[in-house]
């Protein structure tokens, strides 16, 4: 009989500061249970900095559990300080409620997670998770940074929002490396509706920040689902300008903590389409077999042309293909100018099931299955590099987790 191994991850050290003695015996013994944290010492008072300095240095803690509450301006200046402490450590805030005002302001001084009563085992190793992916990008270099994958389409409800988040869960569970799903269509984005999140913050949140961003703020602006970090676009739609600067920084920056992110993105005819085309790694347009999908197809790949776009810059994928259609894939081959790279079939049945839940697509059905296709074709898989999918299963999300 085969059984399932689950591997633990070993214990994040810890020391703790807390003048609520209540509060750390509940912290204390909530670690005590689940073993994610371990209390290498234990301080009851704020130690000033040079106190610090020398109990950090003798320990040498991966985290420090802070009491943020019995006084959250000494708090504050030993979070600052332990900032600038190297090798870095992070600082984990304990507070008794979920003060969205203390949390922002703890972030913005240097505090990568926050825990309150009553310190479930699900929050710890969730904390825990984003702790050691916090850690991790410190060490890579420039030739490690991951791949942008865009998927624009030609005409509004052609399917690139559902292609770009099914690839992104795809590619988790092939590789089971960090993913990034980004909703770029400031204009109508629904991702996180169509994965029935509700995330703090989006993509205007982090344009804002785009000169300020690490890793604590970046765990804040991103959701996670499934192991795949999210950063939705604005409940609203947005016609103003990006400026393409900040916009270029949040790639950047988002290459740096995952190995592939994947950006859906408005028309291709849209400026910003455009500006993020000369950004990716990979591109797909996304057309239908409908005749006037087809014709704005034509027109899409023409004027990339005249921008100086050449075809070796995108792949034109076909989406929604019925095998009763009357037009074949190299009949819309002639009429785009260009090759089909991927036909995806109208699977209504499968996809439903998907949309209406909010989930992955199984690679089980016809449309699952060409998915895979062209997701391994992203990461240059062969079947045998695949990873098993219970070694998936036990992979940790980048960045946070929903």
């Amino acid at each position: 009989m085969n059984r399932s191994v689950t591997i633990r991850e070993p214990a994040l050290t810890a020391l703790l500061i807390s003048e609520d003695r209540e509060l750390a015996q509940a912290v204390q013994a909530a670690l005590a249970e689940t073993r994610v944290f371990e209390i290498l010492s234990d301080l009851k008072s704020y130690p000033q900095e040079q106190t610090l300095d020398i109990r950090l240095r003798q320990i040498r803690p991966d985290v420090v559990l802070l009491d943020l509450a019995s006084n959250f301006e000494t708090a504050e200046g030993i979070i600052r300080f332990i900032a600038t402490v190297q090798p870095p450590i992070q600082v984990v805030g304990l507070h008794r409620s979920g003060d969205s005002a203390m949390v922002i302001q703890s972030l913005r001084a240097g505090a990568s997670e926050f825990l309150n009563p009553p310190f479930s085992a699900e929050a710890q190793k969730e904390a825990a998770a984003r702790i050691r992916r916090l850690r991790e990008p410190e060490g890579r270099s420039p030739q490690d940074f991951g791949k942008v994958v865009l998927y624009s389409s030609t005409k509004p409800g052609s399917g690139a929002s559902t292609l770009a988040t099914q690839c992104a869960f795809t590619l988790k569970r092939l590789t089971g490396k960090r993913v990034l799903l980004m909703d770029m269509d400031l204009l109508g984005g629904s991702i996180a509706f169509a994965l029935k999140l509700n995330p703090t913050y989006n993509l205007l949140d982090a344009l804002e920040r785009s000169d300020q961003l690490d890793p604590a703020i970046w765990s804040a602006l991103t959701v996670n689902t499934a192991g795949v970090d999210v950063l939705a676009a604005p409940d609203a739609a947005m016609c103003d300008d990006v400026e393409f600067s900040r916009l270029h920084d949040v790639l950047e920056y988002a290459r740096m903590l995952y190995d592939w992110v994947v950006v859906d993105l408005p028309t291709v005819f849209h400026r910003l389409s455009l500006f993020a085309l000369s950004e990716a790694d990979q591109a797909f347009l996304v057309s239908t077999s409908e005749l006037p999908s087809l014709h704005l197809a034509r027109r899409a790949v023409g004027m990339l042309a005249q921008l100086g776009y050449g075809k070796d810059r995108f792949e034109m994928v076909v989406n929604r293909v019925n095998r009763k259609a009357d037009i074949s894939i190299a009949d819309m081959e002639k009429i785009f100018t260009c090759s089909v790279s991927a036909s995806f079939p109208n699977d209504y049945h499968a996809l439903h099931k998907v949309v209406t839940r909010g989930e992955a697509i199984s690679p089980d059905c016809e449309l699952g299955r060409v998915i895979e296709s062209v997701s391994s074709r992203i990461a240059g898989l062969s079947r045998k590099d695949k990873k098993p999918a219970a070694a998936v299963l036990e992979t940790k999300p980048a960045l946070s987790e929903g």
